[in-house]
């Protein structure tokens, strides 16, 4: 790997303190991070290099997958530290930034190779980008990337806007969007088992699916983010970004040996191809939610209105579930279901995809047919592959589950994959402008009628899998959320549903 400088906006951060110093420790013990490499660590706090070193020691001692039981190693990784204070709109702290990296790029005999990693709100990307263009930071005598995290833009208008500044200082093949689902092992060997397998492969078409389900539940409320989630909602926050990309990369089809560009275009097309939705008919394929008091593993909690920091009266989305379709020539006719929320019953990101029936009834009443194949794909908390097959054992129909690929223990995390995939100048598991474009172009009347009050508010409660609706979303169409324990409550139309799809 190339020699490296690494600066770190907002290196005295949470992000940085629980998930970049631990990744980056993780890489420096297997081996893959550059042989010449340096890390500026930037922040408003009067830190030293030495009190920085010793908190990011403690850092990587306290959040690491693997325990640093090497002191030794653990001093070498540090050692490769400094920290400079930094105001980010003070120029002077810019031209004193520079004079140290090219003190340090001079000392190792390192070309001006500079990753920028922005861990801080998107408020600031402006003026960091324009400062790092200004003080000659990102050197024409080496290469610059720029890696940032959600949320990019608040809406479309915004997005574009931010967009917009962002390339007045780097081109689109320098920026790196983290999307750190994008960096879950799982996540990334959906497209090598589809590569690697031509049976896979050629199942993954709408001849042979029925529908896909993906799901994203969280347990947890609004915590700690209740000023900032209050004004964003499970939209912004997941669907938007996480759970389009998850789609994405479901109905992608690559090609053996896919290029990072062939993804990004792939990938591209699929989100083109995603039937787009109109302000009126947002009521009918997306269903709002709100997390009402419940209970939590037996344990009571607080509903959303009553969690410290909201607005009394909110109207925030803490679940959104939506059926989407894609309108090309894999999937045409094969309904996508998303879901996620806070507060559900179980901590939870699968996706789910139903194969069509292969058995005909040989009665009338269809009592003989079997419940449909399955392929799941177990991304977190624990991660796997799953195939489940239903044989007839005993007059009754029973699941055989042929296992793909199962867990393993300490793999990387996903800032791990991503930070090592940035080094590398690697785009393929990254958010992509057009990708974020068109997501936000998608997302956008959803947010219009959910301004103006279209689509009704529902309640659910914490612990629950969500409002009734989101389960009547599908039993219109004859299926179910699978892996759902059967809802306490459903409307009489969705009990005629799911009973009419003989599950």
């Amino acid at each position: 790997m190339e020699p490296t400088t690494f600066v770190l906006f907002g290196a005295t951060g949470d992000l940085a303190k629980r998930k970049i110093y631990p990744a980056l420790y993780n890489l420096f013990v297997d081996g893959k991070l550059p042989q010449s490499f340096s890390l500026f660590g930037l922040g408003r706090r009067e830190w030293t290099d030495e009190s920085f070193r010793a908190n990011v020691e403690q850092s990587v001692r306290q959040f690491s997958r693997r325990e640093a039981e090497d002191g030794d190693s653990l001093q070498r990784f540090v050692r490769m530290f400094r920290y400079s204070v930094l105001d980010i709109g003070r120029k002077e702290d810019y031209a004193s930034l520079l004079k140290r990296v090219e003190e340090r790029e001079e000392a190792l005999g390192a070309p001006p190779n500079r990753l920028f990693y922005l861990s801080v709100g998107p408020d600031f990307f402006e003026t960091i980008a324009a400062h790092i263009l200004e003080s000659g930071l990102g050197s024409e005598r080496g290469w610059k990337r720029l890696v940032i995290e959600k949320p990019f833009g608040h809406d479309l208008a915004s997005a574009r806007e931010l967009n917009r500044k962002l390339s007045q200082t780097f081109a689109e093949e320098e920026i790196f969007r983290i999307d750190h689902y994008l960096g879950k092992p799982m996540v990334q060997k959906m497209g090598a088992l589809q590569q690697a397998n031509p049976a896979i492969q050629a199942l993954w078409t709408n001849r042979y699916i029925a529908n896909v389900q993906i799901t994203a539940s969280e347990t947890v409320g609004v915590e700690e983010r209740a000023g900032y989630y209050d004004h964003v909602g499970a939209v912004r926050d997941m669907f938007q970004n996480h759970m389009l990309q998850l789609l994405m990369m479901a109905a992608i089809h690559l090609p053996h040996e896919s290029s990072s560009e062939q993804v990004r275009f792939k990938k591209k097309k699929v989100m083109q191809a995603v039937v787009p939705l109109q302000k009126q008919d947002v009521a009918a394929k997306v269903v709002r939610g709100q997390y009402a008091a419940g209970a939590i593993s037996g344990k009571p909690v607080a509903g959303y209105l009553s969690e410290p920091g909201i607005a009394p009266g909110s109207m925030n989305d803490t679940f959104v579930a939506a059926k989407l379709e894609i309108d090309d020539i894999y999937w045409r006719g094969v309904p996508f279901y998303i879901r996620t929320g806070k507060r559900m019953k179980e901590k939870s990101t699968r996706i789910v995809v139903e194969f069509k029936e292969p058995l005909q009834s040989s009665s009338p009443s269809g009592e003989e047919r079997g419940a449909p194949n399955l392929l799941v794909f177990e991304i977190g908390p624990k991660e796997g592959i799953t195939l489940q097959l239903n044989t007839k054992e005993d007059g009754e129909f029973k699941p055989l589950r042929v296992e793909l690929h199962g867990a393993q223990d300490n793999v990387p995390e996903a800032y791990e994959n991503l930070i090592h995939d940035a080094l590398r100048g690697d785009g393929t598991f990254f958010a992509h402008w057009d990708e974020v474009e068109l997501s936000w172009q998608w997302v956008q009347p959803i947010l219009d009628a959910f301004a103006d009050d279209l689509a009704p508010l529902r309640p659910y409660a914490a612990g629950s899998y969500g409002p009734a609706e989101a389960a009547e979303l599908l039993a219109r169409d004859g299926y179910r959320w699978w892996f759902d324990e059967e809802p306490e409550t459903i409307s009489e139309k969705g009990e005629q549903y799911a009973y009419n799809a003989n599950y």
